[in-house]
């Protein structure tokens, strides 16, 4: 496994691998989620490579950029055991440097949801992930469907820019008791970390009348409201039912819904999310 931060580096190492190229972009301090996008990545392509940078323009004034934990050594060695090819780990000097200037930004789908909670976030995504894509040009790039709306907002850009890239979104990692993987559960107490799992009960709980044949989707969100505020340590910050390609608020569930919420426990913010659809009823 080659390492490397300068994107000299980089386009050296890279025309050194085999294709099809398969990338995973994460923020490091990584976790069981961002190695089973690793691993699908390796039964995809004869060339894996792991991005590993905080980006600092996708966070807040008052998020925690500062405290986001990181952990490069321990990182490294897990992609390692993996079988990774190449991991990119450059400096924000690298991706931007004195001057730089020039962001994207994805109109629509970046406006509800996240967008809306979050002002300035998906133009920050954009912008790094176009720049890996450009650094590492990769066949295919791998994201976690617990960042759904980034998973949209990517394939959108990635469309309308022309990058001759395959977006692929897997499913969400989870705790055994459901709750989904996230590098920000380390921020946790361990009766936060309890709590925390209403999150997904509360989805759960609702994909459950999904599935015995509600369609109203405000009575799915409500029902979401309602088991996120059984729980004391937990403050819903909003809840969706949207349609899963455009992210609009939907009236009835009708084909592909995304149903995702944001909520505080504690301190922590954490986001989850499912998709209903039609096969959910074979299984119900």
């Amino acid at each position: 496994m080659r390492t490397v931060v300068t994107l000299e580096d980089l386009r050296r190492a890279r025309a050194a691998l085999p294709a099809p190229l398969g990338l995973v972009p994460t923020m490091g301090y990584l976790h069981e989620g961002h190695l089973s996008l690793v691993r699908r990545a390796r039964t995809e392509c004869a060339s894996v490579a792991v991005s590993i940078f905080v980006n600092p323009t996708q966070f807040g004034p008052s998020e925690d950029l500062a405290s986001y934990p990181r952990d490069l050594d321990r990182d490294l060695r897990l992609l390692a055991a993996e079988n990774v090819d190449l991991v990119w780990a450059p400096t924000s000097e690298t991706m931007y440097p004195a001057g730089f200037q020039t962001w994207i930004t994805v109109e629509e789908v970046t406006q509800p949801l996240e967008g809306s909670m979050r002002p300035g976030h998906f133009r920050g995504v954009a912008t790094v992930v176009a720049k890996l894509f450009n650094g590492v040009q990769p066949h295919k790039a791998y994201f976690g469907q617990k960042d759904a709306q980034q998973a949209v907002v990517i394939g959108q850009m990635a469309r309308d820019l022309d990058f001759p890239v395959e977006i692929v979104v897997c499913p969400t990692v989870r705790e055994t008791d459901g709750l989904a993987m996230s590098s920000r559960n380390a921020y946790l107490s361990p009766e936060e970390r309890r709590a925390a799992t209403v999150l997904y009960r509360g989805l759960e709980a609702a994909r459950a009348a999904y599935v015995s044949g509600e369609r109203e989707a405000e009575r799915l969100r409500g029902i979401v409201r309602d088991k996120v505020a059984s729980e004391p340590l937990a403050r819903l910050q909003y809840v969706s039912c949207a349609h899963a390609d455009t992210l609009e608020e939907l009236e009835k569930v009708a084909g592909r819904a995304l149903l995702s919420l944001a909520a505080f426990v504690g301190r922590t913010r954490l986001i989850d999310n499912l998709i209903l659809e039609e096969t959910d009823q074979d299984h119900g």
